[in-house]
């Protein structure tokens, strides 16, 4: 910020000359003689100072609408993001939905019906996000993190979710059919009513899954799952579970 106080008055140029030790050093000094003066006239000038006063008005003025105007540009932040992502529904790649879906669940917007079938969205993270009845099928979600999320009557058949983190996610009532969990981590996850008919399910880690109200199972791979909950193999193979190690991908 310019202080603008003003200053003593110059000397006089008879003053200032007699101070010259050589005559090739007049014309620098009456050059700076010259520019002492011009700041002398201006720093008396009252309008330089009113309009520096407006200068940081303007500023504390923009810093105000900033902040006043912060909700709009978070709202439309989302706009742009769910238009990437309802642009690219039914298309195969990326498209930018990763990034979009990250950025709605941090701002914590539920993600409630979300259609990202056959979408590349490896690696994404969706902790504890809101999925409810969201369409993933066929996706490609291998080393995703959904740990704590909400994937409610979610459709997951032919997902991909190779090392994926599940852990306390809530898949009650959801379509798992013929998903890829080789690997995954399900601790603790809900999965009362899902459907794991022809899932892979080979070293995935089961460590405290609430499995007892699964609808079925039928033909799902459970070759060297991890940590099975306590009656979990035999009734998995009960109704119609298989142990193959070797099996296909």
């Amino acid at each position: 910020m310019i202080m603008h106080t003003p200053r003593s008055r110059p000397a006089t140029w008879k003053t200032r000359r007699q101070s010259v030790l050589s005559s090739w050093m007049t014309p620098f000094i009456a050059l700076e003689w010259g520019w002492e003066w011009a700041a002398y006239a201006l720093s008396n000038w009252a309008f330089l100072e009113v309009l520096e006063y407006l200068g940081t008005f303007s500023v504390l003025v923009a810093v105000i609408f900033y902040f006043s105007e912060a909700g709009d540009r978070v709202k439309q932040r989302h706009y742009q993001a769910w238009q990437v992502i309802n642009t690219a529904q039914g298309k195969g790649g990326s498209g930018g939905r990763i990034e979009a879906l990250q950025e709605l669940n941090r701002d914590k917007v539920p993600l409630v019906g979300v259609d990202a079938s056959i979408a590349f969205l490896q690696g994404v993270d969706l902790r504890d996000a809101n999925l409810l009845r969201a369409d993933f099928s066929a996706a490609d979600l291998r080393n995703s993190n959904l740990s704590g999320a909400r994937l409610t009557l979610a459709n997951l058949n032919s997902a991909n979710l190779r090392g994926a983190d599940l852990d306390r996610a809530r898949c009650d009532q959801s379509d798992l059919s013929n998903i890829d969990l080789t690997g995954a981590s399900l601790v603790g996850t809900q999965l009362s009513g899902a459907v794991l008919d022809g899932a892979d399910l080979r070293s995935a880690n089961l460590e405290d899954a609430a499995w007892q109200q699964i609808k079925s199972i039928a033909k799902a791979n459970i070759a060297a799952v991890r940590n099975p909950p306590q009656g979990f193999i035999a009734w998995a193979l009960a109704h119609g579970a298989v142990n193959e190690p070797g099996a296909e991908n």
